[in-house]
């Protein structure tokens, strides 16, 4: 289990005129050193160190989810665990608008992983990770995998699945 130091940092740099932050850096998805900056200027813990490309050909920067609870949602469209646990992961997070919630897709083509959102309509951004960088840096072997990040960038990784309870406790332990 990986602890990191947070935001409470010193606070450091200067905000952008149109009161939004942008990481002044970035490294790839293979998650090299950055420079990269985030909410109030503070340090981007190395957990959130990366860039991917959502399943839409955005781009997704883990700076931007520094300072907020986080839950990350390793899984594969061919997983029928997923499968079964992709409604109750779309309610839980849109019962709980405060906390951001990624899935990170692999495993399969992004026209499956399209497929499989589309399907259980998931309400967050889902990122495309077929070489497994994502699933490296945080030491995800199987799917469903579940990966809680605190507001003060404390990371927990639960393999396996949850259940509606054992889910929103935790997500409530997240601040």
């Amino acid at each position: 289990m990986l602890a990191f130091i947070t935001a409470a940092v010193l606070v450091v740099g200067c905000g952008t005129n149109d009161g939004q932050t942008k990481p002044t850096g970035s490294s790839s998805q293979s998650g090299g050193p950055t420079t990269s900056t985030a909410t109030l200027g503070a340090p981007v813990p190395e957990p959130l160190r990366f860039t991917a490309t959502t399943i839409d050909g955005e781009k997704f920067f883990g700076a931007s989810l520094v300072g907020r609870p986080v839950v990350l949602w390793f899984w594969a469209p061919g997983c029928p665990v997923c499968q079964h646990e992709a409604p109750r992961i779309a309610d839980a997070a849109r019962a709980h608008p405060d906390t951001e919630f990624v899935g990170i897709a692999g495993r399969d083509t992004i026209s499956a992983m399209r497929e499989f959102v589309d399907e259980y309509d998931l309400p967050f951004p889902n990122l495309v990770d077929t070489d497994g960088t994502l699933w490296h840096r945080f030491d995800v072997s199987t799917q469903p995998t579940f990966v809680f990040v605190s507001t003060y960038t404390e990371v927990d990784r639960v393999p396996g699945t949850l259940s509606e309870t054992e889910l929103a406790t935790r997500i409530a332990g997240l601040r």
